[in-house]
């Protein structure tokens, strides 16, 4: 029985890796791969998913407003979805793969982080959490050595910043991964720097 999938991971974890090697897997055995990514993520380009290590690929871009499960049953014929930068899909959206798993029996395999920079889950992650039959962490380590969970959003001098929107498109220089204890420690030392500023 096909399954819906959720492969998440924190900031440089090698999700979108992950996923284009599982596309390259499928296709290699003669499957035709349906890859699909939210019009939120424009990083790369309207159509690309690329990682970090350079490998890329073209994917149907999905706005929120599109209906995944129509859009399937019109234009679609495939054996696998595989699906990046999932946390930005509507709950409806991921209602709608999940719906494409049951009735087609059709796997769905979605990457994609977990929790935004306040450590806040992500609309999409959190349906992902309550429907996937399979949870399965990419993990990433902090500089400090322990597992990175936190992806931290920082400025140009490389202060962790805690005010913003939740959706902030960025690279290397808008995030680094980050261990809680970390993250904490370095959210309350800019605290105190700027409390020993003012006096």
């Amino acid at each position: 029985m096909a399954k819906l999938y959720f492969k998440y991971g924190a900031m440089g974890s090698s999700k979108t890796a992950n996923a284009l090697i599982t596309k390259f897997n499928y296709e290699e055995r003669g499957m035709k791969v349906w890859l699909i990514k939210p019009s939120t993520d424009s990083r790369d380009g309207e159509c690309t998913v690329r990682s970090r290590i350079g490998l890329s690929a073209e994917a149907q871009v999905v706005p929120p407003e599109m209906n995944i499960e129509k859009e399937f049953e019109n234009h679609v014929d495939c054996d696998v979805i595989i699906a990046d930068e999932c946390q930005f899909f509507t709950p409806e959206q991921i209602d709608q793969l999940r719906n494409l798993v049951n009735d087609r029996n059709l796997p769905v395999l979605c990457f994609g982080l977990r929790t935004d920079f306040m450590t806040r889950l992500f609309p999409g992650s959190s349906r992902l959490f309550e429907v996937a039959d399979s949870i399965t962490e990419i993990k990433t380590i902090c500089r400090c050595g322990s597992k990175a969970i936190v992806n931290a959003r920082i400025d140009g001098e490389g202060r962790v910043l805690t005010e913003g929107e939740q959706v902030f498109l960025g690279g290397n220089d808008s995030y680094v991964a980050m261990c809680h204890r970390c993250w904490k420690n370095a959210i309350d030392e800019q605290k105190k720097s700027k409390t020993e500023a003012k006096k």
